[in-house]
């Protein structure tokens, strides 16, 4: 059994039905709302380990809710988006979604892609060790970042970028190689996605995000992490 609770936000009683069906087979505890107000309210009271959040819902939209979740929150985000909005897509991951998925879906492969998500939760760093370069801290054990001694804001995938590419320091990591070791081997999504989560991460952690430091755009293969150790 999991100790994972997941929040199913969505409108379609049908929807979040066969995910809470196919979600507790697998041990999950699922919690569902039917609209962005209470999806806010039950992120606040249950502090879940991970949301599949629809785009599409009455009054306040997923875009918008997960906008105010990532004003205090890096809670782990799948974003539901109908087949055509491939726009949704992008301001979702832009925003700070951790993955999509679009509809109609296979629950199974839902169920796969929360799996591969929560699979980070284990940790990326067998022995623990802080990461310095410069003046940016990378903490594993409490996967957290600092810069100049502030915490940085991120997201858990953002997070999980950063320290995969930190931790490879020197090294043209590919878009391939970012999306298995951070998704996994099942995940179906667009190698696209790091770009999005890239350009995320450059703005918090870059001074000068069109001549980036740590974070180095190898053109026609993926990234390398260039941060000078003390």
């Amino acid at each position: 059994m999991h100790d994972k609770c997941i929040l199913v936000v969505d409108d379609e009683a049908t929807v979040r039905n066969t995910i809470r069906k196919y979600l507790e087979r697998e041990g999950f505890a699922v919690e569902t709302a039917v609209d962005g107000a209470s999806a806010l309210e039950k992120a606040h009271q249950l502090q879940p380990n991970l949301i599949i959040l629809d785009v599409m819902l009455p009054q306040v939209d997923g875009i918008e809710v997960l906008r105010q979740l990532r004003q205090h929150s890096a809670v782990y985000v799948l974003m539901l988006t109908a087949k055509a909005d491939e726009i949704d897509k992008v301001i979702g991951l832009t925003m700070g979604a951790d993955d999509y998925l679009t509809k109609p879906f296979s629950p199974r492969e839902l169920v796969a892609r929360v799996q591969a998500i929560l699979r980070r939760d284990r940790g990326n760093d067998d022995n623990g060790l802080s990461l310095q370069f410069d003046q940016l801290t990378i903490d594993p054990a409490a996967r957290q970042v600092q810069k100049n001694g502030r915490y940085l804001d991120l997201t858990q995938t953002e997070y999980d970028l950063l320290f995969i590419l930190a931790r490879h320091k020197g090294r043209v990591l590919s878009r391939e190689q970012l999306i298995e070791a951070v998704w996994g081997y099942d995940y179906f999504g667009d190698t696209r996605v790091i770009d999005t989560h890239i350009r995320r991460l450059r703005r918090k952690i870059e001074d000068d995000r069109a001549n980036p430091h740590y974070i180095v755009t190898v053109r026609g293969i993926g990234y390398r992490f260039d941060g000078e150790t003390p």
